[in-house]
């Protein structure tokens, strides 16, 4: 077929977003278009190739295979297709057949770079990882790298309580930290020394070490800022020392964040670290809605706006403990509370139930089991009365499977791995996303370490966690479009949650499991699995790109909802959507899918 110049710049006003460009534009870029015939089963181009421009459908179909060759896309009238592979350094990354006899336009690679620097309507349409948004929270987004107070000052545990008041008035500051070497040992604060030395009468001479508090609570730098508010607030402290790898290297004080202005989810940390009851508690949870109203239109990543949800939850978690030990008394063994799911993850949005666990110390009896299933009971009905509600498959404490010693929680593992039948890869892999909450923490440590060398180590375990990560695929129809629920009370929407989210998290989850990767998070996870060469940086960055932009989504579309009084879910119309935001959605699903193809291929990286 040929095309005039003039039929060329009538039908890119037909197509985004080369109709938002200038009419002059347009009949700049026509002349410099090649046209191309294809015939049916005609290759036009295979992966790896060097791409000679963007793709541009005038006439036809057009199929799309990843590198294992696994259909993840056909494509028809005004698509375009290449644009990867030339922001890629221009070499294909996917395959591509004509379906049918037709016609393409092909804009050579030079103007197609050039239209991308010049125009941003062009530059945002072929960008996945959507421009970051405007930060109107300081503190809920920088790293407490950013806020710490470098070098602290230090003293060893045998300095005299006097000499440690002279140097914290020398230097103009609250605290110390006391160290041996670079371990840090305890923390000093002004405080400390009013009431536990004047008011005491204590001799001068005596050493930091009878005063200090003991392995203080610390943060890491890569942790953020409302980290620190949270934990000041819920703890009422005032100092939190910065270690990495067990080193001291900042502070953190109350002083260091007043030039921040405080976010509302602290208020409501701290708001539930003082009530005195679950109806109070559930007076401040049914806030959140409202908080992630402010926190999405504040401009906050997603994973920043479900790492603060995650914390009121983690809060709340934690004062129905300590309530539940104010009635039933004292444990009589040392315990662990776990969180998994979502909450585990530190992913929790507007919408969440609970999943979580009890691991007790060996030292139990049955004798002690009662203890723990009242305490599991108290603690699961307080989170359901904030709006955590009882999980549907009874993924709960309070269900005595999931409250046990840790002996027995070795032994599910043990199983799990031995045996992968459909359960056990299910709870293997809730399991997994496991992150404690409250109580020993160290009861967990060689729990998880243990587990994740011995998966790794059985090829047939993997192989069946990496079949059942792919049961949750993208919604993605055979033609260029989106495939929605067909029947029920969300006909015609997409499952956000299950068909979105799900699929980047079980990747993820798979990747942790190759690489022995201790985290839980799903965006951590990703990183983690880069930086250990599990996960190519190209896979890395399309991964991380497809997953901010449908975890963005999914949000909006649950903001959207509250601002309507309606109550939050994860069904998302694709009406509801323009078409610029469509088509990047359906880009982020093909990503997803490819990944898939590549784990499912026994490659888990993409190049």
């Amino acid at each position: 077929m040929s095309l005039t110049a003039e039929q060329i710049t009538h039908f890119l006003k037909s197509v985004h977003p080369y109709d938002a460009l200038p009419v002059e534009v347009l009949e700049t870029i026509a002349p410099q278009v090649e046209v191309r015939e294809v015939g049916h089963g005609s290759t036009i181009f295979e992966l790896g190739d060097t791409l000679p421009g963007l793709f541009i459908i005038y006439e036809g179909q057009v199929e799309i295979t990843d590198e294992n060759g696994v259909v993840v896309s056909h494509l028809s009238l005004r698509n375009s297709f290449g644009e990867r592979g030339l922001l890629r350094g221009g070499k294909a990354v996917s395959s591509a057949r004509a379906d049918a006899n037709g016609t393409l336009l092909v804009l050579p690679a030079d103007l197609f770079r050039d239209l991308s620097a010049t125009h941003d309507v062009v530059a945002r349409f072929f960008d996945r990882a959507r421009s970051p948004r405007p930060q109107q929270n300081r503190l809920a987004t920088s790293t407490v790298d950013a806020l710490m107070a470098r070098s602290p000052a230090t003293c060893t545990p045998d300095t005299a309580v006097q000499e440690a008041a002279r140097l914290m008035r020398e230097r103009g500051i609250s605290s110390l930290c006391i160290t041996e070497g670079d371990a840090l040992k305890g923390i000093v604060t002004v405080r400390d020394l009013s009431s536990k030395v004047v008011a005491e009468a204590l001799p001068a001479s005596t050493p930091v070490s009878r005063i200090m508090t003991p392995d203080p609570l610390t943060l890491s730098p890569g942790d953020i800022g409302s980290d620190v508010l949270h934990a000041m607030m819920e703890r009422r402290i005032g100092h939190i020392p910065i270690t990495e790898g067990g080193r001291l290297v900042g502070m953190v004080t109350r002083t260091d964040m007043t030039r921040y202005q405080a976010v509302s989810s602290a208020e409501l940390v701290s708001a539930l670290a003082r009530a005195r009851d679950t109806e109070e508690m559930a007076k401040v949870t049914a806030e959140i809605p409202r908080l992630l109203v402010q926190l999405v239109a504040g401009g906050n990543r997603h994973e920043v706006v479900t790492r603060l949800i995650t914390d009121i939850a983690d809060t709340a978690t934690r004062r129905l403990l300590a309530m539940a030990e104010e009635k039933l008394g004292p444990p009589p063994v040392p315990y662990l509370w776990l969180a998994c799911g979502s909450q585990g993850r530190q992913e929790q949005t507007g919408v969440s139930d609970q999943d979580n666990c009890l691991m007790l110390d060996d030292a139990a009896t049955d004798a002690d089991m009662p203890y723990f299933a009242e305490l599991a009971k108290f603690v699961s009905d307080g989170l359901d009365a904030c709006g955590y509600f009882y999980c549907p498959g009874d993924m709960m404490a309070t269900n005595p499977r999931w409250c046990q010693p840790v002996r027995v929680w070795r032994d599910y593992f043990k199983g799990w791995i031995a045996k992968p039948n459909p359960e056990a890869q299910m709870l293997a892999s809730v399991m997994f996303d496991l992150r404690p909450i409250g109580g020993k923490v160290d009861l967990f440590d060689d729990v998880q370490a243990d587990t994740l060398k011995a998966a790794s180590a059985n090829s047939i375990f993997v192989a069946h966690m990496i079949s059942n990560s792919l049961k949750h695929t993208p919604p993605l129809s055979l033609l260029r479009g989106f495939a929605t629920i067909r029947s029920g009370e969300h006909r015609n929407t997409l499952d956000l949650k299950h068909n979105g989210v799900v699929p980047v998290v079980d990747l993820a989850r798979i990747y942790a499991l190759q690489g022995r990767l201790t985290a839980a998070n799903t965006r951590a996870r990703l990183k983690a699995a880069e930086a250990a060469g599990v996960l190519s940086p190209s896979g890395a960055r399309d991964l991380l790109d497809a997953y901010d932009l449908i975890a963005e989504t999914r949000l909006e579309h649950q903001v959207a909802l509250v601002r309507q009084g309606k109550a939050p879910d994860n069904y998302l119309a694709p009406t509801d959507l323009s078409d610029f935001e469509r088509s990047h959605l359906r880009d982020a699903f093909v990503v997803v899918k490819t990944m898939q193809s590549a784990v499912g291929h026994g490659k888990g990286m993409l190049g």
